[in-house]
């Protein structure tokens, strides 16, 4: 695999743990990361980190073994581009029910 391809899946892991430490208390709950400006746009910037970093590796290695690569590229430039169609519902979908998965997958690629 090429270094530049360990050092985006690096980026997305740090990302991931990034996000991941914004819901560390247990009690974190929709209407409160619904209502918290500040960390719906920390993960929102993470979101768009993952896909940014997705956008080039997938330039590298189209292949690489990674689920749902187009939709995390997708999901960037919707945040981007369409940043007034952002679902808070999508959004806190995607850390809960898909980032567990990929964190799993980068750090199976990653040796970790």
């Amino acid at each position: 695999m090429d270094d530049k391809v360990y050092v985006w899946l690096y980026d997305m892991l740090n990302a991931i743990v990034e996000i991941e430490s914004f819901f560390e208390e247990d009690t974190v709950e929709f209407e409160i990361y619904e209502r918290d400006l500040k960390t719906k746009r920390a993960v929102e910037r993470n979101i768009e980190i993952i896909g940014e970093a997705m956008n080039r590796i997938l330039q590298i290695e189209p292949n690489i073994s990674l689920s749902n690569t187009r939709q995390m590229v997708d999901t960037r430039n919707r945040i981007i581009h369409g940043y007034d169609t952002v679902s808070d519902e999508i959004i806190w979908s995607i850390v809960f029910q898909h980032l567990p998965l990929l964190k799993s997958e980068i750090e199976g690629l990653l040796g970790e």
